[in-house]
């Protein structure tokens, strides 16, 4: 689910990602993600309950979105499709709106679609951010 997104205008302007669900785990793809996102010269804001106040990529680890005190481009989700409604209902409470909302390989929730839309947030789901930077990249 992609036709609202630019990915030039994305990808050219964005320079902050929220991973929401990121893992102190190496092996974990969303420390992957985020590390690989990190090296392309992205700030990451980790967001994972579980490992509020430690650091993971070097970045203190938020416990929500709401948590994070500055403006967001892209919020990364690395949870599962029924736990998106709430992310998406935080990310519309954001302030400044994030422009994106990124649910990653094999998540897909059509209400967090709408809540996000309906704030004016764009959508991708069930796609990878940094397969899909990546080969936007390689392009340039």
């Amino acid at each position: 689910m992609t036709a609202e997104i630019d990915f030039d205008t994305l990808f050219t302007t964005a320079r902050t990602i929220a991973v929401v669900g990121l893992s102190p785990d190496p092996a974990r793809p969303s420390h992957d993600v985020a590390r690989t996102m990190q090296r392309e010269g992205f700030r990451i804001f980790a967001v994972n309950p579980l490992a509020a106040g430690t650091t993971i990529l070097g970045e203190r680890c938020h416990a929500d979105l709401v948590d994070i005190s500055e403006p967001v481009d892209i919020v990364d989700c690395f949870r599962r499709s029924d736990a998106m409604l709430a992310v998406a209902r935080e990310a519309a409470a954001m302030q400044p709106r994030p422009m994106v909302l990124w649910m990653q390989r094999g998540i897909a929730n059509d209400a967090a679609a709408r809540v996000a839309r309906d704030a004016g947030i764009a959508v991708v789901s069930d796609r990878c951010l940094a397969v899909d930077y990546l080969r936007w990249r390689a392009t340039r």
